[in-house]
């Protein structure tokens, strides 16, 4: 189990305010990457939550997965590495 969650199923009115108060409860957050349209800036639906250890990162992940955050039941998972992605970008 990494640090890095992929958090996804976001309403489209999250923050990073209100991902940081919901992860809090678990540990120390070192990061949170709230993706976001280049253009608009309006959120993606998903996010990127780091913290300090893995033992907090699992905490937050089995407590979180599935629970509601502006009427929307987020998943949370583990990150996966970049370029894990299969059948998207060159080959």
């Amino acid at each position: 189990m990494g640090r890095k969650l992929y958090v996804g199923n976001l309403p489209y009115t999250a923050t990073q305010e209100s991902l940081k108060a919901a992860f809090s409860d678990f540990g120390i957050i070192e990061s949170i990457n709230l993706v976001t349209d280049q253009y608009t800036g309006d959120s993606k639906g998903f996010a990127f939550v780091e913290m300090s250890s893995n033992a907090e990162a699992a905490r937050a992940m089995q407590s979180l997965n599935g629970t509601p955050i502006d009427g929307r039941n987020i998943t949370v998972n583990e990150a996966k590495p970049k370029g894990s992605s299969r059948g998207r970008g060159r080959r």
